[in-house]
């Protein structure tokens, strides 16, 4: 499969990008805003990728009331995520603040360097279709960088009515420890603030300690029941 589209069956909608640019590997996850699907509805979505020569599915980051008609159409969870969010009612200064600007066309080779060098594993690398849909995820969004020469840091942040998403977040690690992710972050939140969102939320990984450092500091809290990326492998078509 090639490029972004959504699939509709009935009442149940669902977003479908290639992932990482594979094109035997789907991510698929609910529309944002749509019911929760139901087990045939997955069933059926993942039976049509299959068809187009999909030979794994990978969902996005579902919430606990998402997962059960994906486990309950074959899936296995493959990684769980800690779930953080912010209420938006005080917006921390960053101790050492970073000049940003805005993310440019131009910027994205080098952005996706630095997302490169910032995930050890390279599941979590983000290539340009990964890139491209985490701007597209939401309706509008936020897309900042750090450094003159060439970014040495990045950050996504989208909004979708009164809820906020930081969606991605890496600083090269030559240049972690100063300040720079605050900055990001604390620039995105001030955004979704100013555009009357209510809340923000991010996802990282359980053993992201630094990652999880930086959100804790500047007012993200757990919450009780965290995400879950699942996958199926598909068997190839008779």
């Amino acid at each position: 499969m090639t490029g972004s589209t959504s699939v509709r069956l009935g009442t149940d909608r669902f977003r479908v990008v290639p992932w990482r640019g594979r094109g035997e590997v789907a991510l698929v996850a609910p529309q944002p805003g749509a019911p929760v699907p139901g087990p045939d509805a997955v069933r059926r979505c993942v039976d049509a990728l299959g068809r187009q020569g999909v030979r794994e599915v990978v969902t996005g980051a579902l919430a606990r009331r998402e997962q059960p008609a994906f486990l309950a159409a074959g899936f296995d969870v493959r990684e769980h995520l800690l779930l953080l969010a912010h209420d938006l009612s005080t917006i921390p200064a960053p101790s050492r603040p970073a000049r940003l600007r805005r993310g440019r066309r131009a910027d994205r080779p080098g952005v996706l360097a630095v997302d490169r060098l910032a995930f050890d594993d390279e599941f979590w690398r983000l290539d340009e279709g990964g890139l491209t849909d985490a701007l597209e995820a939401t309706s509008t969004s936020r897309f900042r960088v750090f450094g003159e020469g060439g970014p040495v840091a990045y950050a996504v942040t989208g909004r979708a009515g009164p809820r906020g998403y930081l969606q991605r977040l890496a600083v090269r690690p030559d240049h972690q420890g100063r300040g720079i992710a605050a900055t990001l972050v604390a620039d995105g939140l001030g955004w979704l603030r100013r555009h009357g969102c209510d809340s923000a939320v991010v996802n990282t990984q359980e053993g992201n300690a630094t990652a999880l450092a930086v959100y804790e500091h500047l007012g993200f809290r757990r919450q009780p029941h965290g995400l879950a990326v699942l996958s199926l492998t598909l068997r190839p078509s008779a």
